[in-house]
Formats: C-alpha cells, sequence, structure tokens
C-alpha cells in the first residue's frame, strides 16, 4: 500500500500488525519524559501492548460500534487504547484531559460510551476523583468502568464506575486468540469521534469513517512527500485532527515513527528533535513561533525537521520568514476543520509568497465554492462563504439531525462558517469567520488582513483583532496584543504603522489593549469570543455614542 494511491483498502489495525509482523523491532513510537528516560516502542511491542488491551476493553463490555472516550495526554497509551478499539471494531474518542466535569460529562452523554480512560494525574488534577464524583452527581448515568493510566492509581473499587489500573490490567492480560479475536473495523465503519471545541455553542460529535481518515492522512502525505523514513514529532493534542489524524494516524499508516510530546515546551522539543530525528511536524501558530523564538535565543536549530505544516490561522509572513532562516524549515499553509479534515494544503515547493498569503490548494477530490449571502456561487477573487464537499467530509453530526440540516446546504454541500476568496490560481484564501466579523457602520474591516499586517510589526509577538459594542456604529475594533520583551506598543503606533502600509482609515483598530498572551484553546485557536466577552462586560454606553476616535 503506497501513500501515492490516495485510498486504503485495509483498515488501519491491519496495516499495523501486517508491519509489526515484517519489522518486528523496527522503531515504532517514543515517548518523551521529562527525566530524558524516553520510552520507545517497537513494532511488535506496540501490537502487543494492543492486543493485551483489546482483551482487557472487550472483558468490559466493549464491542463493536461502540465509544470508548479516553481524556488522555499525548501517550503511548492513548495510541495503545486507539489499536486496541480499531482492533475491535469500537470507536475511540479522544478528549483533552484539561476538560472538567461539565464538557467532559456532555461528551459521555453524548457518545453513550461506558468506559472511560484518564490519566492518574495530569497537570495537578486528580481525575479519578473528579469522574466518581461527577458520576455520583448524576452527570454522567452511562459511565460504568473507570480505567486509570498510568503508573500507580487507586484501588480497584466496586463503586459505580468501577475503577481498574491500566496499566495492571494489561499486564495480565493475554492477547485473544485469532479465533477468539473480533474481526475488527471495517474500512467503512466509523472509527473515530471528535467533539468541536464548542466556541460558538454546545460541542458536536463529529464521527469519521476509517476509509475517510485513510484517505486524509494519504492525500496530506502524497501532497508533502512523506514516507515510511520520516519521523513525525506529535505535539499537537491528539485530541484534535492535528495530533490524532496527521500525527498518530499518519504515522501508523505510513509505517513511520512517531515521537510524542505529552505537554508542550520548546526547549525540550528541539532535544527532542536532536535526539530522534523528527522529520514532520503540524500545529499551530503558537508551536512554530516558540521553535523560532527559542533558536534565536540560543538553542541549537532541528537539523534534521524538513517540514512544519501550520494549521489554525493564516502564516504571518514575518513568522514565514524567520522559521526559513532560523529553522532552515518548509513551512506548508493548510485549512479544514474536525467536519472536513485538512482540505487544502501547499506543497513544500510552493512559493513562499504563495505560503504567507493563502491556505493551500484543493487536496484530491475536494471541491470548494465561495457563495454570497443568497446561496449563488461566485467567482474566482470574491468573498464570500466557503462551502465544500468530497471524500473528507463528515456524513452529520453524532445524534443532532438538526444541526447536521443547518450545517450542509440542500444540494449537500458543508457549510464550513468561513469567510474566503477562491484565487484565480486554484489557491484558498481565508479571510475570516461568517461570525468574526467587525461591522464598523456597514463597513466590514478585514480582520486577517489586518492581523495578517501587524505581525511583522517588530513589538507584535502576536495579535488578536475583535469587534467591542459601539451604540453609534455598531461595532468597532480592538486590537488585543501580545508584545515582545521590552516593548512596548500604544494605539498611535499601530495607526501610524498601518498608515504606512496605506491601510483604509476605517480598518485601524480604536484601542489596544496589551496582554501577556492570547486566549487559545489547546489546539492553538485563538479563543475571540472570550476578548469579545471581555469587552461586552466593559461596555458602558457613551452619552455621544463614540468612545474612540478615528473618523
Amino acid at each position: 500500500m503506497s501513500p501515492r494511491t490516495g485510498t486504503a483498502p485495509l483498515s488501519l489495525a491491519d496495516v499495523v500488525w501486517r508491519r509489526a509482523g515484517e519489522q518486528p523491532d523496527g522503531l515504532a513510537l517514543v515517548e518523551l519524559r521529562d527525566t530524558g528516560d524516553d520510552l520507545t516502542v517497537s513494532w511488535h511491542e506496540l501490537v502487543d501492548l494492543a492486543d493485551r488491551t483489546a482483551t482487557v476493553l472487550t472483558g468490559l463490555g466493549v464491542g463493536p460500534g461502540q465509544t470508548v472516550v479516553a481524556a488522555l495526554p499525548n501517550s503511548a497509551d492513548l495510541v495503545t487504547v486507539s489499536l486496541a478499539l480499531l482492533r475491535i471494531g469500537a470507536v475511540v474518542c479522544p478528549v483533552l484531559p484539561s476538560l472538567r466535569e461539565h464538557e467532559l460529562g456532555h461528551v459521555l452523554r453524548r457518545s453513550g460510551a461506558h468506559v472511560l480512560v484518564v490519566p492518574e494525574s495530569f497537570r495537578g488534577r486528580g481525575h479519578p476523583g473528579e469522574v466518581i464524583a461527577m458520576a455520583e452527581a448524576g452527570l454522567a448515568p452511562g459511565l460504568r468502568h473507570l480505567l486509570i493510566a498510568p503508573g500507580h492509581s487507586p484501588a480497584p473499587s466496586a463503586t459505580v464506575p468501577a475503577t481498574h489500573r491500566l496499566a495492571a490490567c494489561v499486564a495480565a492480560a493475554r492477547p485473544a486468540g485469532a479465533s477468539a479475536r473480533p474481526a475488527g473495523a471495517s474500512p467503512h465503519d466509523v472509527a473515530h469521534l471528535l467533539f468541536t471545541s464548542g466556541t460558538t455553542g454546545e460541542p458536536k460529535g463529529v464521527p469519521h469513517r476509517m476509509d475517510t481518515l485513510n484517505r486524509a492522512a494519504l492525500l496530506t502525505a502524497d501532497r508533502l512527500g512523506l514516507t515510511s523514513r520520516d519521523r513525525v514529532h506529535i505535539a499537537a493534542p491528539m485530541a484534535h485532527h492535528s495530533g490524532f489524524l496527521y500525527g498518530m494516524w499518519l504515522s501508523l499508516l505510513l509505517g513511520s515513527a512517531q515521537i510524542v510530546q505529552p505537554t508542550w515546551n520548546a526547549e525540550r522539543a528541539l532535544r527532542a528533535f536532536r535526539e530522534w530525528g523528527g522529520t514532520f511536524m503540524q500545529g499551530s501558530t503558537p508551536f512554530l513561533l516558540d521553535l523560532v523564538d527559542a533558536v534565536e535565543a540560543g538553542a541549537t536549530a532541528p537539523a534534521a525537521l524538513r517540514t512544519f505544516v501550520i494549521t489554525g490561522a493564516s502564516v504571518p509572513r514575518a513568522l514565514l520568514a524567520r522559521a526559513r532562516a532560523r529553522l532552515g524549515v518548509r513551512v506548508c499553509a493548510a485549512w479544514g476543520s474536525t467536519e472536513t479534515c485538512m482540505a487544502t494544503l501547499s506543497a513544500p515547493e510552493d512559493e513562499a509568497e504563495s505560503v504567507a498569503v493563502t491556505d493551500g490548494r484543493p487536496l484530491e477530490g475536494v471541491r470548494l465554492r465561495v457563495t454570497d449571502d443568497s446561496g449563488a456561487e461566485l467567482g474566482a477573487g470574491c468573498e464570500g462563504h466557503l462551502e465544500m464537499t468530497g471524500p473528507l467530509v463528515f456524513d452529520g453530526y453524532l445524534g443532532r439531525d438538526d444541526q447536521t440540516a443547518e450545517a450542509f446546504t440542500p444540494d449537500g454541500w458543508y457549510r464550513t462558517g468561513d469567510l474566503a476568496v477562491l484565487e484565480p490560481s486554484g489557491y484558498l484564501r481565508i479571510t475570516g469567520r461568517a461570525k468574526d466579523v467587525i461591522n464598523r457602520g456597514g463597513e466590514k474591516i478585514p480582520v486577517g488582513t489586518v492581523e495578517q499586517l501587524l505581525a511583522a510589526h517588530p513589538s507584535v509577538r502576536e495579535s488578536a483583532l475583535v469587534a467591542m459594542p459601539d451604540p453609534r456604529l455598531g461595532e468597532r475594533a480592538c486590537l488585543f496584543v501580545a508584545l515582545y520583551p521590552g516593548k512596548s506598543l500604544r494605539l498611535s503606533d499601530v495607526q501610524e504603522f498601518l498608515d504606512g502600509h496605506r491601510v483604509t482609515k476605517h480598518y485601524w483598530p480604536e484601542r489596544v489593549e496589551v496582554v501577556g498572551a492570547l486566549p487559545r484553546n489547546p489546539a492553538g485557536k485563538v479563543q475571540k469570543f472570550l476578548l469579545r466577552d471581555r469587552l461586552r462586560r466593559e461596555f458602558t454606553p457613551h452619552p455621544k455614542g463614540a468612545q474612540f476616535s478615528a473618523d
């Protein structure tokens, strides 16, 4: 099976188990440890652990088509649990370990999972105690079993949920014989369930079939030229496509080693690049920015790293130039979503200017169109609502036919919620979110354009332009900005900078708020709704309307 085919006729479990038979001692996985004694796992060891974990899960009543929620950090445990579920034919639902009772309870209820896997502790939280308290409060009525990983954990309990030590259970288990083992997931079965971030409402469950995930990973590998000889560094959360699909799944499908980083730290990542030779990484802007900052501060550049795919936002031109100069890496821009996987992607050989101003071009089979408010298709170069169809789009939200109907057009195209321009060259340029537009007295401000320009300001480390209420114009623009150490920035500085770039006065921010860092979700996406909420709480109507002067 070659990445060049664009399809994968076998299930991922079949591919991995076959590779373990062919290359039993080959390196499959490295889990980074802060102590330096990194865990290494061969292909034979990986499938043995997954087989034993599958025995444990079937013993808890998990069968084909059932969902198990794994609230684990990036880890070997998450990889083996995921493989075990695919071996059974069950559905893996990875979620962030940072989720608290409210969000986790929603995922458990919506998914119908009766088995949950959590760490004993992560970043100072005692997850088992929280889950048991949540269950006692009735927030997870279907939860029956709690698997706790890694290390020592509370003694097994007969309470609901019953607690079990994952490591001890796996060590005691025997792999099921061939005759007793479930058939496993078909390539056409649902294998993966993700929940949206919920930035615009209740988190929605997004199921994906195995063949969709296989195709998405292989099309990406084809565009980037990735093979089994690559090593994939996974720092983006595996509770999102960036880490799960374009990290773990991609590695397993290609047969390349994966280097798993549980918590992000740029210095630790750079040391891992030196020690384990990672060649590919995908993540949001902060990952790349932190690597560049660390190297500029004196750390050794990652010699083996060839390709970095940046997602979640357009690539600031200044950062792109710094990354190429300091890291020697080819940065590729991409666009996608939980519902669509990665739909557009630039190639390593693309011109730097194209990468900086677009979000790549469609992968094979992906069809895009841009429409106006009435649904009429617009021509190249026109901004409008981005819609998509093709082999990477999900079928519909879990248990929410109403939300599914709202998400698709009458002729079956997915409404992405993004505003975009399709360039005559075929490249896509995301210009904003339909719900992230600043409408200043009827004049819509191109948020992405202003943010892109400000990324080149010598004082600006990162910025976000958001709408603030105004009684006269409806909305005005407020710039939240994080600065480089020792730098300062006034509103007049921002306006002078934009004036120098000949940006129309109506697009200038009318307020600047300096913050230590922009709020981001674990996938790296700026949570602008938190910034807008802050401005709404502070808003008091001015007796004459206008509170800031840019007119």
